[in-house]
């Protein structure tokens, strides 16, 4: 079941298709463990909600990183309880900031297929705003794959392209700041450091402050839109 407040919705097919995986993939996952079972609706249909996209989000993530199942298995138990939607797309996004920028090249098709949705026109040029994907040979497309998912999930929020990509600057622009800030101080705490800590640092630095970073900003940014939230209500 879900752990997440909003109605679990989604079939197994809309799942699937939402995730960019197959019915097959999404069963298995489930008699595996990985995945909690849906919620029974009526006529005994199962639906799934925003915990088991999340949830099946950060398991594709771990398999593209090479984890084998029972490494997914032992890394997916030692979350906590009850873990929302939006915890595990904190921990998906630690996970992806160990991979390296990849950016390869799909067929319009293919294209669908990853972003689990058909995608329009429209879409397609949103999606080359924000830098996910954009124009190869022969009606290819170059894509971003660590881009891809957060672009479409983007696609629904109702705000303006302009409003996204002035946000991608904000992000950017004091996300560069950080990591500037961040690699000055620990570049003079290991300064007279043996050269094995100073690997040590680097090994283990940025898993480590990337999820730093996450969780501070996503408790920062509840604070902020709560106020506001707030605020605007008393108006």
């Amino acid at each position: 079941m879900t752990t997440d407040a909003a109605e679990p919705t989604l079939t197994i097919d809309e799942l699937a298709a939402r995730t960019g995986v197959t019915v097959r993939t999404v069963r298995f996952y489930g008699s595996k463990g990985l995945l909690p079972p849906p919620v029974i609706g009526p006529r005994r249909v199962g639906r799934y909600g925003p915990g088991h996209v999340a949830r099946l989000a950060l398991i594709e993530e771990l398999r593209q990183q090479g984890m084998t199942l029972a490494a997914i298995e032992r890394y997916l138990g030692r979350l906590p309880a009850g873990i929302g939607a939006d915890d595990l797309a904190i921990h998906r996004a630690v996970v992806a900031s160990w991979a390296p920028e990849a950016v390869e090249t799909v067929t319009r098709e293919e294209l669908d297929r990853r972003a689990g949705r058909p995608l329009g026109e429209e879409d397609v040029e949103r999606l080359a705003a924000m830098n996910v994907v954009g124009p190869a040979d022969d009606g290819t497309f170059r894509v971003d794959a660590g881009l891809l998912r957060l672009g479409v999930q983007l696609l629904d929020v109702p705000l303006s392209q302009e409003s996204i990509l002035a946000a991608r600057k904000v992000l950017v622009e004091h996300s560069r700041a950080a990591a500037h800030e961040l690699s000055r101080l620990f570049r003079g705490a290991v300064a007279e450091r043996a050269d094995e800590d100073v690997r040590s640092l680097s090994a283990h630095m940025q898993p480590l402050v990337v999820q730093a970073l996450l969780t501070t900003f996503q408790r920062s940014l509840r604070e902020e839109l709560g106020e506001w939230l707030t605020g605007s209500r008393t108006d």
